[in-house]
């Protein structure tokens, strides 16, 4: 097995800080010399995806499908593992992958999906997770790297951290608090799911 890539393919729909962080992880923790694994691809729903642009620049093979050009999610989806099947990946990382899986797809990719959450799973599943773990009265957020189900936001924990609810906060301030912390269990739980083979 020695001589055979481990490839990682990231998905992301924005600036990919996320993805970021984990192909500059991989490269500082040397990941292709103790693994035998790389991120080789970077794809995303948005031709115009910031992330996109960044991985080029570190030689990274990207693809944009628009999920718009398809006229359901399972058309969608069909044609992302395709394109995702051509890297043969060992895993699949979402990292602001901001599409909703079908059932058909999380089939697919059982046991090498993993996601990123920004809060302390299993509360405040789906969307505005600051904003209602403020009005919640929480005094601790977090975020969560876990195994991707159908049932959304839940799966295997691999990974959390977790910060402080200031007095203050607002969903923004709360938002680039926990951020900073995605950037280093993203990669973290990665490198762990790598090293367990």
């Amino acid at each position: 097995m020695a001589g055979v890539n481990k490839n990682i393919v990231i998905l992301i729909s924005g600036s990919g800080s996320n993805m970021a962080a984990i192909v500059e992880s991989s490269v500082k923790q040397g990941w292709q010399a103790r693994f035998n694994a790389r991120v080789s691809a970077v794809i995303s729903n948005k031709a115009g995806a910031q992330g996109l642009a960044w991985a080029e620049e570190q030689g990274i093979a990207t693809r944009a499908l628009a999920h718009t050009r398809f006229a359901s999610r399972e058309a969608f989806d069909a044609a992302l593992m395709t394109e995702i099947d051509r890297f043969e990946p060992v895993l699949v990382v979402l990292a602001g992958f901001m599409r909703i899986l079908t059932p058909g797809f999380v089939q697919h990719y059982e046991g090498r999906l993993v996601n990123i959450h920004p809060s302390l799973l299993p509360a405040f599943t789906g969307l505005n997770t600051h904003q209602r773990a403020i009005d919640m009265g929480c005094r601790f957020a977090g975020a969560t790297v876990h195994r991707v189900t159908s049932e959304l936001d839940h799966g295997d924990i691999l990974d959390q951290a977790v910060v402080p609810v200031l007095p203050d906060d607002t969903a923004e301030t709360l938002a680039a608090r926990v951020l900073t912390q995605e950037h280093v269990i993203y990669p973290r739980a990665v490198e762990r799911l790598l090293a367990a083979g």
